[in-house]
């Protein structure tokens, strides 16, 4: 079984500038297209400059064209989440996890030591998702691979300011988990607005904007918010606002041990 060093950061030299809120343009971020019927843009990992945070390999959005997908592939080590935007993933693996994962559905695939696995579109409709890889927590080494799946109406849900905070993993999700953190959904309704929530002392916060176009407030400096930009934080960040502008804005947060000092 490969192993990795738990826990570790590789962010490529420069990138990240000194402050406790940092907001990055989608376009710093690499957008791939390998193949006619895959796009995918990377905000952790691939030729990302955010190689790796905490245990997090890759934090990316797929999108598969109709009648296409990847066949039957093996991963080791991994705790794998998928959060489906848009469209319906048809996923079987080794362990006889087998189905179908619709918009607003989350999946989680545990690798154990060896698993295989499928995800395709079957549909006449482009499928995209947010796919996210930990590195499996070492304590769980050795333990069978299984599989996940849960609907947003099962996530427990709050509201802050005008927007909806789905805790997807952690904060009492029933959504198991072997890695380490937290992860939530935020769903800013058009022309309303929220505060971010910070990290606690032991995390740092990583947003990755999955729709909409809104604005960024933090100490008074604005700036435009859209799909894919990603934001940064630290515990000593003073609260920033995000409004939504004429559509829903929809983000992902992500609360991981430290990786910003």
């Amino acid at each position: 079984m490969a192993t990795f060093p738990l826990q570790e950061t590789l962010i490529e030299p420069q990138f990240v500038r000194p402050g406790s809120f940092q907001h990055f343009a989608a376009d710093q971020f690499p957008s791939i297209h390998p193949i006619h019927w895959l796009h995918s843009h990377f905000a952790v990992g691939g030729w990302s400059p955010l190689q790796r945070l905490s245990g997090m390999l890759t934090a990316h959005m797929t999108q598969i064209a109709p009648h296409n997908g990847f066949t039957w592939h093996p991963h080791r080590g991994l705790e794998i989440y998928t959060w489906v935007l848009e469209g319906t993933l048809h996923h079987e693996d080794t362990t006889g996890g087998k189905g179908d994962i619709g918009a607003g559905e989350l999946q989680r695939m545990f690798s154990g030591d060896y698993v295989e696995h499928m995800e395709m579109n079957y549909t006449d409709d482009p499928v995209r998702v947010i796919q996210i890889w930990y590195i499996a927590d070492r304590q769980h080494r050795g333990l069978h691979p299984h599989y996940q799946q849960i609907g947003r109406e099962q996530l427990p849900a709050r509201q802050i300011g005008d927007a909806a905070v789905y805790s997807l993993v952690g904060d009492n999700s029933p959504m198991e988990q072997h890695m380490t953190g937290r992860l939530t959904a935020t769903t800013v309704p058009a022309g309303g607005s929220t505060t971010l929530e910070a990290p606690r002392a032991d995390e740092d916060l990583f947003v990755y904007v999955t729709d909409g176009v809104g604005e960024a407030n933090y100490e008074g400096a604005v700036s435009s918010v859209g799909q894919y930009d990603v934001m940064l934080a630290t515990p000593d960040a003073l609260p920033a606002t995000l409004s939504a502008a004429e559509e829903p804005l929809h983000y992902l947060s992500f609360y991981l041990p430290s990786f910003l000092s």
